[in-house]
């Protein structure tokens, strides 16, 4: 029978193979389940994987593969760091709407002033709306010690309510003819977000991931701050003893986490979605969870590992489009690789190992 043995210190070797693994997996079982679906598994995978970067039409999707992996690895930075310590913030998702309805809120309120420090005035209340979000779960854990997972996780659904409010109510367009939605913030010049470069996808928010990457990488490594991040999330007594006050860290990396939710929620909104709607969010901040692990939490990791989920986004659309592979299928291929990734990182962890069974 086959017996797992406790390793004395985790795999370096395994932790950088299980995701490249987990990616293989992930494809193997998603080829079976487009084939259960009446479709040909390579032509989907082919459609997802490999039309977006190499096909006919590689220049267009090449722009759009930035434009989705911008948000995934700005939100996947910020959580990495909470994952790290061990502060888990399973809400991003609702910081990144808050971060949206914040930033929008200040740029409505000046509609139609064009003002070259309108936008910047917006990104730094898009980092205030998920900042505060995040600080509720912070406060409650640190003052009434409750689990920051269910706290984080159901404020969600609490500012999914609040955006629809919001687009069917105060932030309603007095254009719209009764429609439920905000103005068109990508159309404002003051507030828009666009491409930097034409036709790269490069704009605002995929600077501010790069940077994001840059800065987390700096912080884990050269930085006391990360030190501490990462002796309290392998062994929270010796970080007690070294002088960490575990109060703060919860507050550094959920705040940290939260501004940053809030800043793709408002990239996002005034430059790909361009308003405020019912159905704004799409899932990014739930998405960002598997990036994170994907990329082992480390900056650079995240940084492929939201190209490669981004592609999954964009290829997905494409296979929609071109054989009517269902969008629930899209969905359930990028959980399957959250499943293999934890499956596969049980062998970071144990050894597997082949025991004679005993009567």
């Amino acid at each position: 029978m086959i017996a797992l043995e406790k390793r004395p210190n985790p795999s370096a070797f395994w932790g950088y193979l299980t995701p490249l693994l987990a990616v293989v997996a992930t494809m193997i079982a998603g080829g079976l389940m487009f084939a259960a679906l009446g479709k040909d598994p390579f032509q989907s995978l082919k459609l997802i994987f490999w039309d977006p970067i190499f096909g006919e039409f590689a220049f267009y999707y090449r722009g759009q593969l930035l434009i989705k992996a911008g948000p995934l690895i700005l939100i996947a930075i910020g959580l990495s760091l909470g994952f790290r310590a061990g502060i888990w913030n399973i809400g991003a998702e609702g910081q990144y709407v808050m971060g949206a309805i914040f930033g929008a809120a200040v740029g409505l309120a000046l509609y139609p002033a064009e003002t070259r420090w309108i936008f910047p005035l917006m990104v730094v209340f898009g980092a205030i709306g998920g900042f505060v979000w995040a600080m509720i779960p912070a406060i409650l854990k640190t003052k009434f010690n409750t689990n920051e997972i269910l706290v984080s996780l159901l404020l969600v659904y609490v500012a999914e309510q609040f955006l629809a409010k919001m687009a069917f109510g105060a932030l309603r367009n007095p254009d719209g003819q009764g429609f439920p939605g905000s103005r068109n913030l990508a159309q404002w010049s003051s507030s828009s977000n666009s491409e930097i470069i034409a036709g790269t996808g490069i704009h605002y928010g995929v600077v501010a991931a790069t940077i994001a990457v840059l800065l987390a990488a700096i912080l884990l490594s050269r930085h006391r701050i990360g030190f501490d991040i990462r002796i309290m999330g392998v062994a929270p007594k010796a970080a007690a003893f070294s002088g960490v006050n575990p109060q703060r860290m919860v507050f550094f990396c959920l705040g940290i986490s939260g501004a940053l939710a809030g800043l793709a929620g408002l990239f996002e909104v005034t430059g790909p979605s361009g308003q405020i709607t019912d159905s704004f969010n799409v899932g990014y901040g739930f998405t960002a969870i598997i990036v994170a692990f994907l990329g082992r939490l480390n900056p650079i990791g995240i940084l492929f590992a939201g190209l490669l989920i981004g592609l999954t986004y964009i290829g997905g659309d494409a296979a929609q489009a071109g054989i009517g592979l269902p969008g629930a299928a899209i969905q359930a291929f990028q959980g399957m690789l959250l499943f293999f990734l934890l499956a596969f990182d049980l062998l970071t962890q144990f050894r597997i190992r082949w025991a004679r069974a005993t009567a």
